[in-house]
């Protein structure tokens, strides 16, 4: 559990500027609200909220969007209103626990018809589009509801809940660039859903780690080495893939475990654009090009503002290998995708979204011709 000051102190640590006052204030009008009422693990309700702003904290976000992280359930679950809020906390913060309020009030409607829920779907983006922080306040709300989610005793709304994640929330994560939450958001939920799948893979994915060894490690320091033999400065990272992410390549490719040998992802991180189509082209002539997978996300972004260089190779050890090629501000969007864009300073120190706004307006269009398609969409 984060403690009231080290909550402060964590936002302190990126924003200098923020208003300590303030966040002190909603952790106490949050825990007071909250009360003696408890989750289904048994705890406390207030460690919810108190987790959320936390996972917030870890994206460097403004003190608004941890403010409303701390106070998000508390018009749903209490006696709180939302003219309180905005009088105690300010209209901004009033406005953004508005519209996670109304995304909460979406989830627990149980009507499944057609109709109703794309409607519910509707206000769903309408509340996005207003301010995008609704969204990632969301998704850090149900990112901690999926990671107690075993403490929920209903095997039907656990199955529910898994599927609306896989469904609405994964993807939405996924277009707004925040691929570590899709990914764990993703992996829960298979969890949930197909864990005899999922055994599967784990299961195989120790037995490759016993046959190989420190495999990851040693590709890593041949890469190093390859690209440092020409000059070139670069950190290189890798892991294996989730589970969740090589299921989905089989069922794809309709092929087996044993057929799919692209399992470990490994990321190049260079100065320059420039730097990164070098390393590109001493990765290529270096090792042989696997045909049909290599994709140019620099010179043509994802529409969330991803960019990277895309290659698989058949790599150290004829590992047939998938590299990513960056710069460190695009590592960083890649990581943190919309987030990151909070974390663009003033002079006097302290955070702006106002680059954040600007990043919206274009890269974040798409809500808006998403809205007008529901707005005039034929049919549910």
């Amino acid at each position: 559990m984060i403690r009231q000051y080290e909550l402060v102190e964590k936002v302190r640590a990126y924003d200098p500027a923020v208003d300590e006052d303030a966040l002190n204030r909603a952790y106490v009008y949050s825990m007071r609200k909250h009360g003696s009422q408890t989750r289904a693990s048994g705890d406390p309700y207030f460690l919810h909220p108190l987790e959320v702003a936390g996972i917030l904290t870890d994206y460097k976000l403004d003190g608004s969007s941890i403010i409303t992280a701390l106070l998000h359930d508390t018009v749903e679950d209490t006696d709180a209103t939302i003219e309180e809020i905005s009088d105690l906390f300010g209209h901004e913060v009033g406005r953004l626990v508005d519209g996670v309020t109304k995304l909460t009030q979406i989830e627990l409607q149980s009507d499944t018809s057609a109709s109703k829920q794309a409607e519910n779907f509707r206000k769903l983006v309408l509340a996005m589009s207003e301010d995008i922080r609704v969204l990632l306040v969301k998704l850090a709300d149900r990112l901690h509801n999926m990671r107690t989610l075993h403490f929920i005793e209903d095997p039907e709304r656990r199955t529910r809940i898994a599927r609306e994640t896989m469904d609405i929330y994964a993807p939405l994560a996924e277009r707004i660039g925040m691929h570590e939450v899709k990914d764990e958001l993703q992996d829960i939920a298979f969890r949930e859903l197909n864990p005899d799948a999922r055994r599967s893979i784990l299961a195989r994915l120790d037995f490759l780690r016993a046959e190989g060894g420190d495999l990851v490690e040693r590709i890593l320091r041949e890469l190093a080495e390859v690209l440092a033999g020409e000059q070139i400065a670069a950190r290189a990272f890798g892991r294996e893939k989730r589970p969740y992410s090589i299921w989905t390549k089989m069922e794809h490719k309709n092929v087996g475990f044993e057929q799919l040998s692209d399992i470990m992802a490994f990321r190049v991180v260079v100065e320059s654009v420039q730097d990164c189509y070098a390393a590109l082209g001493v990765i290529h002539s270096r090792y042989q090009l696997v045909p049909g997978r290599f994709k140019d996300y620099i010179s043509v972004p994802k529409p969330n503002g991803y960019r990277s260089i895309h290659t698989t190779v058949f790599g150290p050890e004829r590992q047939r290998i998938e590299i990513q090629i960056r710069t460190p501000e695009m590592h960083e969007i890649a990581e943190l995708g919309v987030a990151a864009h909070w974390q663009y300073k003033q002079a006097d120190g302290s955070l702006t979204a106002g680059k954040a706004a600007k990043v919206d307006g274009r890269q974040y269009r798409w809500l808006r011709e998403l809205l007008d398609v529901l707005e005039h969409a034929s049919g549910p």
